[in-house]
Parts: C-alpha cells; sequence; structure tokens
C-alpha cells in the first residue's frame, strides 16, 4: 500500500477533526427529535461549525490554495492552480433525523483536475482515500469495484436532488423502469458516500442528476483509481458542471447509461402527454 501524501494527510485530519464535533452534534441531534422546536436549525450550526474547522486546517498547511465548500462557497487563492473542494456535511436530512448515514468529502483539485480526495464515515469510522494514480483505499485496504457482469445482478445507487415536481414524478416513473432491470436500487441520501461505495464494490453502479461539485469531486476519482468508470449521463466528463454522475466498472457503465437514458428519456415523454 503506498503511504499517503502529506497533503492528503492534512487533508484525512481535517475531516477527523470535524468529525468529532459532528458525532457529538449528532447525539444531540437524536434528543432533539422529540423536541417540538425540531432540530433544523441546529444541524446547520453543526454543519457551519465543521466547515469552519475543516477550512482552518486546510488554510494552515496550504494558505494560497483556493477552495469551494457548500456553506461559504467559492473563496479565491493566490495559487490558482490548486483548489479544495468540501463538503463538510454530506448526508444532512440523514443526520437531521438521526438517520446514522453521513460523511465528509474533502478533494483537490490541480489545473481543473481531481488529483486527491477522501470521504469519511464517522459513525463507522470509514476513511476512503485515494490519489491519482495510486490506487482508492478503504482505511488500509485496497478497493477495487464490483466484478458483476449482467445489470440483473447489480445493486444500483442513486438521489434526487430536486424538490421540483416534474423532476420527482419523472425520477419515480425511471426508477420504477430501473428497478425492473436490475437487482435492486437504493436511495440512502449522500452522494459523496454512494460513489464510495461503488470504489469498495458494494454497489455495482450509481448515477444522479443535480448534483452539486462538493457532493461528487472526491467520489469521482475514488471509483476511476478503483477501477471503475465515471461520466454524465451522456457519457461526457464535465460531471462537476453538468451536475450529472453516472458510475460503474467496465462492464456495467455503458448498459447503464443506455438504461437510466432510456429510463428518463421514457419517463419524461410520459409526463409530457
Amino acid at each position: 500500500m503506498p503511504l499517503p501524501s502529506a497533503i492528503l494527510n492534512v487533508m484525512a485530519n481535517a475531516a477527523l477533526k470535524a468529525a468529532k464535533g459532528l458525532l457529538r452534534d449528532f447525539g444531540e441531534v437524536e434528543q432533539l427529535q422529540v423536541s417540538m422546536k425540531g432540530p433544523g436549525d441546529f444541524v446547520s450550526t453543526a454543519d457551519r461549525r465543521a466547515e469552519r474547522l475543516i477550512k482552518g486546517e486546510l488554510r494552515r498547511a496550504r494558505p494560497g490554495y483556493a477552495s469551494l465548500f457548500e456553506e461559504s462557497g467559492a473563496e479565491p487563492g493566490a495559487d490558482p492552480r490548486h483548489r479544495f473542494i468540501v463538503d463538510p456535511l454530506d448526508g444532512t436530512t440523514n443526520f437531521l433525523h438521526g438517520i446514522p448515514h453521513f460523511a465528509i468529502s474533502i478533494a483537490l483539485e490541480r489545473d481543473g483536475e481531481i488529483v486527491a480526495g477522501i470521504v469519511y464515515e464517522p459513525i463507522r469510522d470509514e476513511m476512503f482515500w485515494t490519489e491519482k494514480g495510486a490506487g482508492a483505499f478503504l482505511n488500509d485496504h485496497r478497493l477495487r469495484v464490483s466484478a458483476r457482469r449482467n445489470l440483473a445482478d447489480a445493486v444500483i445507487g442513486t438521489g434526487l436532488a430536486s424538490r421540483q415536481q416534474s423532476e420527482v414524478e419523472a425520477h419515480g416513473r425511471a426508477l420504477t423502469a430501473i428497478f425492473a432491470a436490475t437487482g435492486g436500487v437504493r436511495q440512502a441520501g449522500a452522494a459523496a458516500l454512494d460513489l464510495a461505495y461503488v470504489a469498495a464494490g458494494r454497489y455495482d453502479g450509481f448515477w444522479q442528476k443535480g448534483l452539486s461539485p462538493w457532493d461528487m469531486a472526491a467520489g469521482i476519482l475514488l471509483v476511476r483509481e478503483s477501477g471503475g468508470y465515471v461520466s454524465d449521463l451522456e457519457g461526457g466528463r464535465e460531471m462537476l458542471a453538468s451536475g450529472e454522475v453516472l458510475a460503474a466498472n467496465d462492464h456495467l457503465h455503458l448498459p447503464l447509461a443506455a438504461l437510466v437514458k432510456d429510463a428518463l428519456r421514457t419517463a419524461h415523454a410520459g409526463r409530457n402527454r
């Protein structure tokens, strides 16, 4: 197993420090679930607190790097070649409801290309990490995407970011078709973890529309470095710009892309009739 670089260690340590606060706050959220006020404001505070801690750690190590955070947005840096892309709490709705499935995602982009990434799941203490050309790992174990060849045997992850009624209806129709053609569909509510699960072979594929760069930047490199293929729904490489992602192994990527595109096309056509 290759040793992680200095900058990847910085990213991982920032995530570990932020995770301590999230775990503490998650315990509080479970208690707030029964209160009249509800945990919404509390969770947004936890999210921002984790972001501030991560930002401080990253800036201390690489003060000139640009950044893109979910809460505070884009910030330029003296070094325009490098940019951190960070989601301090992926799976906020799960966190809000006391569901133990959320993660911290940090990616490093160099000259527009993702070169390092971590996805850390605090509840199970699972650190997914990767660097370009060095492979992908879960803690100290090398990751490989699944070897399944048939969609009928495959478990596919997905999600729905849009709240627009038309997109919700189309997504539901598409899911019906995809569920019928595969071994099952899972909608767990944390895209960064979904992509990490593809890298680990837990899911055989994943697709979603309407994502933001911080939802998928680290996960994209995890899948690639574990031997998988990642594209947008049209087969291109503009995932961060389009907000679309489709990931699978080399046997399933093309048939899954065709299935998803056909299901979405049919769903939208049915909606417009």
